[in-house]
C-alpha cells in the first residue's frame, strides 16, 4: 500500500510505500478487543477498601442473653448487621491486570493501524516542527491537513515544542512512536505520523518478536 506524504502546507511531495507487515494486517476484531478490554483493565487501580468485623474497634462480648429476652438472638456489636461494624462481603484492594502474550499485543495493534490505513485515516508528514511553541501554528497545520476530528499526532521522539503546541486542542493527544497503543488509536479518528515516526513504527512492529537470528540469539523485533 502507498501513502502520499506532505509538507507543512498540505502539499504532496512524494509517496511511500507502507510495510505490509504492519500496515497490512489482517483484522481481527476479537483480538483487538482483547487488547483493549486488557489495556483498561491494566489501567484501574483497585484501590477500593473496606473493614472486615475484626477491623473495627469494639468490645467481642455478646450483648445480652441468648434466650428468654423476647428479642431477636445477637452475638458481638461488631457483626455485620449493626451500625458501624464491618462490612461482611465488601470490596479490597486487588489487581485488575490481565495477562496478554507480546505477540498478541503486537497483532492487535498491527490490526488497528492496518485499518486506520485501509480507511484512509493515516496522514504522513514530511517533517513537523515549531521554533517555538505556538498553539496558533498547530490550529492552521490540522486545518491545512484537513483534519476536523480528533487525531494523534506521533513523532520519532519527544518534541516538546510540538507537544506544548497540541496540549490545549480538544481532541488532540501527541505521543512518541514506540508509545502507541489499542486504546489511544481507538479513542482518535486521524493518526498524524512524521516520516520518521513512520520509520520508527515499521522498525518495531515490522518483525515478528522472539525469531531467532543466525547467531541463535532471540531478536525481539
Amino acid at each position: 500500500m502507498d501513502i502520499e506524504v506532505r509538507n507543512k502546507s498540505g502539499e504532496v511531495l512524494s509517496s511511500r510505500t507502507l510495510n505490509d507487515k504492519v500496515f497490512g494486517a489482517t483484522a481481527k476484531e476479537a483480538l483487538v478487543h482483547q487488547a483493549l478490554v486488557r489495556q483498561l483493565a491494566d489501567a484501574r487501580l483497585g484501590t477500593a477498601s473496606s473493614k472486615t468485623r475484626s477491623m473495627v474497634e469494639g468490645s467481642t462480648r455478646k450483648l445480652y442473653a441468648q434466650k428468654h429476652t423476647g428479642r431477636a438472638r445477637a452475638g458481638g456489636i461488631r457483626a455485620p448487621q449493626r451500625k458501624g461494624s464491618g462490612i461482611a462481603f465488601g470490596p479490597h484492594p486487588r489487581d485488575y491486570s490481565q495477562a496478554m502474550p507480546k505477540k498478541m499485543r503486537r497483532q492487535a495493534l498491527r490490526a488497528v493501524l492496518a485499518s486506520k490505513a485501509a480507511q484512509g485515516e493515516v496522514i504522513v508528514v514530511d517533517g513537523l516542527s515549531f521554533d517555538q511553541p505556538k498553539t496558533k501554528q498547530m490550529v492552521e497545520l490540522l486545518k491545512t491537513l484537513g483534519v476536523a476530528s480528533t487525531a494523534i499526532i506521533a513523532t520519532a521522539q519527544v518534541d516538546t515544542n510540538v507537544v506544548k503546541s497540541a496540549r490545549n486542542l480538544k481532541g488532540i493527544m501527541t505521543v512518541p512512536a514506540g508509545q502507541l497503543n489499542v486504546v489511544d488509536l481507538l479513542s482518535h479518528k486521524i493518526l498524524i505520523l512524521t516520516t520518521d515516526a513512520l520509520t520508527r513504527i515499521e522498525e518495531l512492529w515490522g518483525a515478528e518478536a522472539g525469531v531467532k537470528s543466525a547467531g541463535g540469539s532471540v531478536s525481539q523485533g
